[in-house]
Order: C-alpha cells, then structure tokens, then sequence
C-alpha cells in the first residue's frame, strides 16, 4: 500500500512539473524561446556531428570490408601516401608477379586466400550504346572468396574458365543497365572493347558508389587473368597481390610473415630495404579513427558553448519562475508541502524545459538527415544511442541549470513567501 501511495505521489508530481513547463511555455512563449534556443543548437550540433559521423564510419566501414576483411596487399606501392611521399623510389621497384602469388601460396601458414589482380580501363560497346571509362579486372581464382559482391544474374567463373583463360565476362549492375537497358537482357550478349568481344556470363547486383575508391563494380568488366594476361602486359598495369589471413589470424601476424616470405623470395639481404609494401586494410581504420576523432572534439566544443549559454538561460527562466510563484509556494507549503516536493518540481519543471528544447534540436537534425540524404552516396540515420545522449544531456543540464532556483524556493519560510507579492 506505502508503494503504491509512493508511486502516485511521484506520477503527481511528473505531471505537476509537465504541465507547469508547458504553462511556462505557453505564457512567455518569447522569453522561453530565446531561452532555450541555446539547448535547440547545442543538441543540433552535436547530434548532427555524431549522426553523420556515424552513417559516414558505417559507410567507409562497409567500403573497407569491400577492400577485403583481414587482408594485405602486396604491391610495389605503399599506400600510406602523405606530403612527402617518395613516390620516385616506388616507381623503381618491380611489379608483382603471378608466380609470386603461387610462391607465397606454397611458403604461407597463415593465409587462406590469395588472389593476383591486374586492371586497365577500356570503352566498352553493344550495338549502338557505347560506354567509357569501364573498368576491366584481370583476376585469379580465390578474388571472389576475398572480395564481398554477389552475382544478381547468371553465373560466375569456374575452374575451367580460369585456367582456359575463356573470353567471359562478369559485369557491373551499371555496365549491363547502360549498354542494354534492362540488366537481365546482358546475360548471353556479347559485350566489344578494342576491337573485342567478350560473352557476358554474370551481373554483379548493385554496389553503390564508394567513398573510399577501392573496387567499383558497377562500372566493371571482370575477366579471368589468362584471359587478360593474353592480351594485356600485366606489369603495365600495375598488378598486385591479396592475401587474406585466416580465421582468428591477426592481420599484422599474416603481414610480418607476408614480409618474410617476399624478402626470400626477392632474396634480398639483411641490409637492403624492402622493395615491396605489404599494406594492411587495417591501417586505414585506425587512420579514420582519428580523423573521427578529431572531428568529433570539435562537434562537441560547438555544442558545450551553445548548451552552457542554453544552460544560463534555463536558470534565468527558472529564477524568474520562483519568484513570480512564491505566494502559490508558500501556500503549498502552508497545506503541508514537504520542502523535497517543492525541490523535485521545480527539478523536475527545468528538466522538462531543457527536454523540449532538445527535442526541437533533434527535430532539426532529422530535417537534416533527410537533406543530406538527398545529396550524399549515403544515407544518413539517427541511432537510438544518439537519440539516448541527447535526451540524457537535456535531463542532466535541465538539473544543473534548475538546482539554485529549487533550491531556493524549497528553503522558503512559507509565512513570509504568503506575504510576497
């Protein structure tokens, strides 16, 4: 019976404080407005910054694992880049070979797979359509195994095309839809580039753009490397080697090993340097990281300005509040108001506050979600953490910015509060 009084009193006073919020909102709409336009922005920026920080890890994260989850790529490139990169010394080293993969293939105990790569770009035509700027792959076996995209229509390689080196081709969603219209019609079709022709087997379903680079398969034309490599010099085009780590294998393990294996097999001395790069997907993570970071520290130092002026403005509010309600206070007191109620409400009235104006700041980033998501290759989204944070701020700002004016009016002597004007 005591719970369930407790629970009614505290209900009571939820909604006392609720509707005197609103009460508050409603009689001084202008002074509440500027008041709280601080805690609006200050959420605005900082669950604005960290939705789209978000959406953009998510899709850079899910353009990564494109690249190949817990994989190296052997090349003569090292793709760390920067100002003062040496890319002089680079363009000296020998390319990547094909019997380098299989080298590595015998010698390696920690890959379970590994794929040469090699590619050019070509224009590519059907009857009257023509298409520029196609990608064309030359790849091995195990490429598809590393690699994450899906065959929407036809079929993929098998062994036979592989080592026959077959004029097939797998192509982009985009490459099918702009040569033949509707994607489906490409399977069976032949598809032309200088002066060749190549029978489509497979569409590749729709990948979307990348932020990152890396594979854009919807603009691609994906062919077997025999197939290329007879037409093509591969050390013209810059090939090179992926190798993915197996299951519970570090990438850094699978890297330093990769390292060894290469200098064996370039039998390099102790004292020359590397003349290859084995680059860890990993490391553009940790790179993203921090730039995240960075932006992030700066997204919430906008915000603490806007939330700490939206702060003082609350308590102006609520030390105005107090005042023009010390007759109704000292009344309540009078019938038997514990000072602890009297505190909660003005509390809990503040809080309210603070939760309105976030909710309108939140509202103003969906607005600009969904603006965003109109123009970016990437949607952007609100999570239920973000969501969480805000209304968590609001409720802990609403509290620091009311406990001075609570304060004071719980402390009131009631006879005197009765007697204010």
């Amino acid at each position: 019976m005591a719970y369930f009084y407790y629970m009614i009193k505290v209900l009571s006073i939820l909604w006392n404080s609720f509707k005197m919020a609103l009460q508050e909102l409603k009689v001084n709409k202008l002074r509440t407005f500027l008041s709280l336009f601080g805690i609006t922005i200050g959420i605005f920026c900082i669950i604005g910054v960290l939705a789209t920080i978000d959406s953009l890890k998510t899709k850079i994260s899910n353009d990564l694992s494109g690249l190949g989850n817990n994989t190296i790529f052997i090349d003569k490139w090292d793709y760390n880049g920067g100002p003062e990169y040496p890319w002089w010394k680079f363009v000296k080293r020998p390319t990547m070979k094909v019997a380098e993969m299989d080298f590595i293939q015998k010698k390696s105990t920690l890959a379970s797979n590994i794929a040469f790569f090699t590619s050019t770009s070509a224009t590519f035509s059907y009857e009257e359509n023509q298409l520029k700027g196609v990608n064309l792959y030359g790849i091995t076996t195990d490429f598809n195994k590393i690699q994450t995209f899906n065959v929407w229509k036809g079929r993929y390689f098998n062994e036979t095309d592989f080592n026959q080196g077959s004029p097939f081709t797998v192509i982009g969603f985009k490459v099918a839809e702009e040569l033949y219209g509707k994607p489906e019609k490409a399977i069976g079709k032949t598809i032309s580039y200088g002066g060749r022709r190549l029978m489509v087997i497979g569409v590749i379903e729709k990948q979307g753009s990348s932020m990152i680079g890396g594979f854009a398969y919807d603009q691609t034309c994906i062919v077997t490397y025999n197939y290329f490599a007879s037409i093509f010099n591969p050390d013209n085009v810059n090939p090179y080697i992926m190798v993915q780590a197996k299951p519970g294998i570090p990438s850094k393990a699978l890297q330093d090993e990769l390292n060894g294996i290469m200098r064996q097999l370039r039998k390099l001395s102790p004292t020359q340097e590397d003349n290859f790069t084995c680059n860890d997907v990993a490391q553009f993570k940790d790179q993203i990281e921090s730039v995240f970071g960075a932006i992030n520290q700066g997204g919430w130092a906008i915000a603490g300005l806007s939330l700490l002026v939206g702060a003082f403005g609350v308590a102006n509010i609520m030390f105005v509040t107090v005042r023009e309600r010390t007759s109704q206070i000292g009344l309540k007191k009078a019938l038997g108001a514990k000072s602890s109620t009297i505190l909660y409400e003005f509390l809990l009235e503040s809080a309210f506050l603070c939760i309105i104006g976030g909710l309108v700041g939140l509202f103003l980033v969906w607005l600009l979600t969904v603006a965003l998501g109109a123009v970016l290759p990437f949607p952007i989204f609100i999570a239920p953490s973000i969501i969480f944070l805000a209304l968590s701020i609001c409720i802990i700002l609403g509290i620091i910015s009311g406990i001075i004016p609570a304060s004071i009016a719980a402390k009131m002597n009631p006879v005197e509060a009765i007697r204010t004007k």
